[in-house]
């Protein structure tokens, strides 16, 4: 079941064209990368999902209805983290908190308590006083407190240190299990590597690719570690083999997808003494895109 639906989405400010053509779709339960580098068009997109920006051209539909001319009432159902937290400053962190999930129409005081004990977080301290860390936090607990059945996440680890990143990669997943669907914005890709059932890349305001890690992964290499007995010189004639290095009778080098089976065939024919293999992680996936990119990851 689709819960948020993105398509051919174009956005434009004057002559310059942010979104292009954007397609998403987030299923009931599942945890969506959205990754590209700064100023690909991310936070773009999740505006207009949000009805902050309305599209040039092209309709973002959440719960099934439109989210420009719907935003109120999609916003009841809808919890938003941005990357850039800014709070009252004279109210303290339990203020916000509790003001945001009055918003949403939740009440759950023993959730409330226990977020903001997981996060660590000092609630009666004026917001003014709170690091861009304590923030995040304000707005994560505020986002998880209430019981909302879409999470739009925009690079929400920003400021965290890793042992409370830990803490937000378990309440993503508690949210997936209980059928809650989550858009994950995130530069951290092995975060979203972990978290997330399917990805998209965004690049210059073009999804560049999309689908499971899976599924991905088959669009690049896969980096091999080979050791033998006898040297061996004729690895690098071998067709989809690339990038091979040599360390005294080490080798490494990486493997077109399709070619995996006759290179193993090859190299099955010396004295192995070691073989590691690696799928590619979400980082080659991504850099193969981005490399030698001008776009700052």
């Amino acid at each position: 079941m689709s819960i948020l639906n993105v398509s051919n989405l174009t956005k434009k400010f004057g002559k310059f064209t942010a979104l292009d053509g954007i397609d998403l779709e987030v299923n009931k339960g599942e945890v969506y990368g959205f990754i590209g580098p700064n100023g690909a068009g991310k936070t773009t997109t999740i505006r207009v999902i949000l009805g902050i920006l309305k599209a040039t051209q092209g309709k973002a539909t959440v719960f099934g209805k439109d989210a420009w001319k719907d935003a109120v009432e999609i916003h009841k159902n809808l919890a938003y983290v941005p990357g850039e937290v800014n709070l009252w400053p004279n109210l303290t962190g339990g203020e916000v908190i509790d003001l945001f999930v009055k918003l949403r129409g939740s009440n759950n005081v023993s959730r409330r308590e226990e977020l903001i004990e997981r996060f660590d977080l000092d609630p009666s301290k004026k917001c003014r006083t709170y690091s861009k860390g304590n923030r995040q936090k304000v707005s994560l607990i505020a986002a998880f407190a209430s019981d909302a059945d879409l999470y739009l996440l925009d690079e929400p680890t920003s400021g965290l240190d890793p042992l409370m990143e830990k803490v937000f990669q378990e309440y993503v997943m508690e949210a997936k299990e209980q059928g809650k669907s989550i858009l994950l914005s995130s530069h951290i890709l092995s975060e979203v590597e972990k978290l997330c059932d399917k990805v998209s890349i965004i690049r210059q305001g073009k999804i560049i690719e999309s689908g499971s890690l899976e599924e991905l992964r088959h669009l690049t290499r896969t980096r091999i570690e080979l050791e033998t007995k006898d040297s061996v010189d004729s690895l690098n004639k071998v067709k989809g083999v690339h990038d091979l290095e040599k360390n005294d009778k080490t080798i490494y080098f990486q493997v077109d997808t399709e070619e995996l089976a006759n290179v193993m065939r090859h190299v099955s024919q010396f004295d192995i003494v070691k073989l590691e293999s690696a799928p590619p992680t979400l980082e080659d996936l991504f850099m193969k895109h981005y490399k030698g990119d001008g776009g700052e990851a």
